[in-house]
């Protein structure tokens, strides 16, 4: 089964969330839809990122996977943009 990842560009947190609950949820609603490999924080140029790696049937659920990591996230924090990649091989595209 293909792996892929959400990546998710984050802002500012609601009121009251702390920022340690926020990968979690991300992670957690990647959880209710597909078997997750991986998550993970990044700080890239100031901005923290989250990545949660998980494997899907297709590209088409992958990205239905990702709108609702998004979208829950966003129920917590500002999303300021995210994108999906597919491992190919030893690439991420």
């Amino acid at each position: 089964m293909p792996s892929y990842r959400v990546t998710l560009v984050v802002g500012a947190l609601a009121p009251g969330v702390a920022p340690a609950s926020v990968l979690p949820a991300a992670r957690d609603a990647a959880l209710e839809l597909a078997v997750v490999e991986a998550s993970d924080v990044q700080v890239v140029s100031g901005q923290a990122r989250l990545v949660v790696r998980f494997a899907a049937e297709s590209r088409e659920l992958a990205r239905q996977i990702g709108g609702h990591v998004a979208s829950t996230v966003g129920t917590i924090a500002e999303v300021e943009s995210w994108r999906i990649t597919e491992r190919v091989k030893s690439a991420w595209l």
